[in-house]
């Protein structure tokens, strides 16, 4: 069940078919104040990722890393290590920046993944061959539950690599050019949590 405290979100446990219990911890960014405010009604969408970052302990460092004038950074809502635990970073009446060009209507959710981890863009290095864990898997479908609970417009899913799907300059090969971003990846069972979820996943072509 989620409880609202002025402006301040905090969940205690998820109970649906799932999970019996499947508690957020809330490690709340430090500069989270300073993000932009909305209103729980403007988010109608999830963008999946995953950190392509070894641990969580890393994860957390990059995410307090202070990019902007507004002294915020780059972030997820919610993070999935890969034994099920689930961390609130950022509160969802924030906009938080992790997906160009729709961050004020998403929700953010990080998977703990090693990814293309830590030549993201050498041309020999693009396959992502760590799979996700059923904890986490099981905790991305209870989490997307208890949001759909507390979100009344959000229908959609999306994956980060199909929002964004510019390329760049392969790091070994400037005359090569690899995707920017490749999360969640082929790992990641759409079908599962599409299923288990009742969400409607947006492709490139129903966004333009």
């Amino acid at each position: 069940m989620l409880k609202a405290t002025g402006r301040r979100w905090y969940y205690v446990a998820i109970m649906n078919d799932l999970s019996p219990a499947w508690p957020i911890r809330q490690d709340r960014l430090p500069y989270e104040a300073k993000l932009d405010v909305r209103e729980i009604a403007q988010i109608d969408l999830v963008v999946m990722h995953c950190t392509e970052l070894p641990d969580l302990a890393m994860a957390r460092e990059y995410g307090e890393r202070v990019l902007y004038p507004a002294g915020t950074g780059n972030s997820g809502h919610y993070y999935i290590d890969r034994d099920g635990g689930v961390h609130c970073y950022v509160g969802p009446d924030f906009v938080a920046h992790h997906t160009r060009g729709y961050n004020p209507r998403a929700i953010g959710i990080e998977l703990v993944n090693t990814g293309r981890y830590p030549d993201w863009y050498r041309s020999d290095h693009q396959d992502m061959n760590e799979p996700y864990t059923d904890m986490q898997i099981r905790a991305t479908s209870a989490l997307l539950l208890q949001l759909k609970t507390v979100l009344p417009n959000l229908q959609l899913i999306a994956g980060h690599e199909d929002l964004d799907t510019a390329e760049v300059e392969a790091s070994d090969n400037p005359e090569c050019r690899v995707r920017r971003k490749c999360d969640p990846g082929p790992h990641f069972p759409w079908p599962r949590i599409l299923s288990e979820t009742g969400l409607t996943r947006l492709l490139p072509e129903a966004t333009a």
